[in-house]
């Protein structure tokens, strides 16, 4: 019975996602739902348990993919970043890399449509939310409804509509706050017209209801339902928006001031982004991201080490933990594997502790696997990462390339002249001493020149060596390496490439992967930044819990350790802990390399204030017109039209709201610089 049940709600599902995707080129959201009603009168979606919880998930799968950041991307993403780009040089309606049209200052009000609707996603939310009300509106109408039932129904659907305001609050700000109301059709333009909430009423309200969610949100979910939210799922997603609450574009101080200062709302004259510093928001980014922690379900996924690890570096005296046993020190486990797996396929994701919300995805494989991989193997080779990103990893022994160039552990001169082979991770000999001595994150990130591409499922094209010099097949004048599927800076993002993967040649087979959507390492990261901030005490009242927060150096070592022994690193020393602007310094680079095309690093660079400093660095790579190793391992800056095009602007802290929208609701004020 129960297995007949959740087919028959499947395919009801189905069928409505179906009817979605028929109905979502529709842009308004004040348009009624009719989607359900190609199926079954909409009176008839509250009429029984099934229909409802049909109808909610129906209204869930709206919702973009989180993992689709790149090709056709809802979100800026990585390529409106300093971490990604690629080598396109179209604009416009012929570029499917939407991130890059928003770094190259492309996006305008009136730029969506047909040609980039993913980009657009501002209605869709909004029917969300409309769905979402007429959920929580009916939920006493179902015959049969269990109290149970209808308690489960309502957190999801809280959940369901917190998310859609947590998704126009991170890309386009402040939002229309409609609380419980179905909005009524066939009304005068009066009774929509409505004015934009402030940034700081948005964020309360949307982290007031993913707190009346988690209340009824089960704790757990069960292995069929990976992908459902949970509460920590709901707690976890508070923590990233009051740590974005706290930081300085939103916090009062100059870079609020700089980027909102005389943005003010029309209909009252209020500041939309508060100009006074309140340094309480930083306890409650600290307590909400301690309560996950508190919660004793979550840790970052591990590997035990064998004959295959690498030992841990000699020598190493800043931490006197370090060789210590996991997790009090970066002994016994594998670092490479313990990071890796996460993202390859290797570890389950279903019952990956590390994952507190995530959600399988074939987009990893056709998208950003194939996007990376050598086009000698049927890749693309196009997903690029900047040269600061490789400068960013740390050396095995934790010392930045500038400490380790002193003594020539880090070097730009000359090449390896010892193969390895360590986690299964071969490093051929000749390999350029760069890219020698790394973290072990660095190798399950980045796919360099002469880096091996095991590609083990085909047994004709395996371990691949991919050469990028410019004569050779995967390098820009190579016979298989049609422009522009070529690295234009020489590095591409491996992180989400298992060994097995292979894309052409005999038994060629993907891995399954899921997208962590957010996960225990970033909590960890959060309550040290949080923590780092203050400078008194302060008591956080969470739900039923208190919570007492202040600049505890032991408390920020021991959540911050975590993250750097399972990469096989030393943790933060005495010195480094007793500066705050050293510690904020390690966790802006402990979240660029953890949180690698993550889609972290675009929301963190602008929440940091420092967007505008990162974006006009200029980015660069190796040499792509380089025939030999001489020519090729130089730190240029490509030159491709698309990248030489790029804008900074800080309008571009936010996506614009639609023109269209702006038309039928006059009392909407666009954001700043649009």
């Amino acid at each position: 019975m129960k297995t007949s049940i959740i087919t028959k709600i499947a395919r009801v599902a189905i069928v409505i996602q179906m009817i979605v995707m028929v109905s979502s080129c529709k842009k308004d959201y004040l348009n009624i739902d009719n989607y359900f009603d190609d199926e079954f009168n909409i009176d008839s979606a509250f009429a029984n348990p099934r229909n409802i919880e049909a109808y909610m998930w129906g209204a869930a799968a709206m919702f973009p993919d989180e993992s689709n950041t790149i090709r056709f991307g809802y979100t800026p993403g990585p390529m409106a970043t300093d971490e990604g780009l690629n080598g396109l040089t179209g604009g416009g309606a012929s570029n499917v890399y939407y991130g890059m049209d928003f770094a190259t200052g492309r996006i305008s009000p009136d730029f969506f449509g047909d040609s980039n609707p993913n980009l657009n996603q501002w209605g869709v939310y909004y029917k969300i939310i409309r769905k979402c009300n007429s959920i929580l509106q009916n939920l006493d109408r179902p015959r049969g409804f269990t109290t149970a039932d209808r308690l489960r129904i309502e957190g999801y659907t809280r959940f369901i509509r917190a998310y859609a305001y947590y998704n126009i609050l991170v890309d386009y700000g402040p939002a229309i706050l409609l609380n419980d109301e179905v909005v009524n059709t066939n009304e005068p333009i009066e009774y929509y017209d409505r004015a934009r909430a402030t940034y700081d009423e948005t964020m309360d309200y949307t982290c007031t209801e993913f707190e009346k969610a988690a209340v009824l949100l089960p704790k757990e979910v069960s292995l069929l339902d990976f992908g459902r939210p949970s509460k920590g799922a709901a707690f976890a997603l508070v923590a990233r928006l009051r740590l974005i609450h706290a930081s300085p574009l939103f916090n009062g101080g100059p870079a609020a001031s700089s980027y909102f200062g005389n943005w003010k709302r029309k209909t009252d004259n209020v500041n939309y982004v508060s100009q006074q510093y309140d340094e309480s928001r930083w306890a409650v980014a600290a307590a909400a991201a301690k309560r996950v922690m508190d919660m004793n379900q979550y840790r970052l996924y591990t590997v035990p080490s064998d004959d295959n690890t690498p030992s841990l570096p000699v020598g190493v005296t800043s931490d006197p933990n370090f060789y210590g046993t996991y997790p009090d020190g970066a002994a016994g486990i594998d670092a490479l594997k313990s990071y890796s797996d996460i993202f390859t396929g290797e570890a389950v994701a279903e019952i990956n502790k590390e994952i507190i919300w995530g959600r399988n995805t074939n987009y990893l494989v056709s998208t950003i696997s194939q996007g990376s991989m050598p086009p000698s193997l049927g890749g693309w080779g196009r997903f690029c990462v900047t040269q600061k990103v490789v400068d960013a990893y740390l050396m095995d022994d934790g010392r930045t390339k500038e400490e380790a160039s002193a003594d020539g552990y880090y070097s730009e001169t000359g090449f390896t002249d010892k193969p390895r082979n360590f986690s299964g991770y071969p490093l051929n000999s000749g390999v350029y001493k760069m890219y020698a001595n790394r973290e072990m994150r660095f190798y399950a990130s980045i796919g360099f020149n002469e880096a091996v591409w095991q590609a083990q499922s085909s047994s004709s094209l395996n371990s691949h060596t991919a050469k990028y010099y410019f004569q050779d097949a995967d390098g820009r004048g190579g016979v298989t390496a049609t422009s522009p599927n070529y690295p234009i800076t020489g590095y591409v993002i491996k992180k989400y490439n298992h060994p097995m993967d292979a894309f052409q040649g005999t038994g060629a087979r993907h891995i399954k992967k899921a997208y962590s959507i957010i996960r225990y390492a970033e909590i960890l990261l959060s309550y040290t930044e949080a923590l780092n901030k203050l400078t008194g005490s302060h008591t956080v009242t969470l739900g039923d819990q208190q919570y007492t927060v202040s600049r505890d150096v032991d408390q920020m070592k021991g959540a911050f350790n975590l993250v750097r022994y399972r990469a096989g690193l030393p943790g933060l020393n005495t010195t480094q802990l007793s500066s705050a602007t050293q510690v904020q310094k390690e966790i802006e680079r402990e979240r660029m390399v953890e949180l690698l095309w993550e889609n972290r690093r675009y929301y963190d660079v602008r929440r940091w204030g420092i967007y505008e400093e990162t974006e006009r660095e200029p980015i660069r790579g190796m040499n792509p017109d380089g025939a030999t190793k001489e020519d090729y391992y130089q730190r240029v800056i490509p030159g491709t039209s698309s990248f030489m095009s790029r804008v900074v602007n800080k309008k571009l802290v936010f996506m614009p709201l639609p023109r269209v929208e702006l038309r039928r609701l006059p009392s909407v004020d666009q954001n700043p610089g649009y």
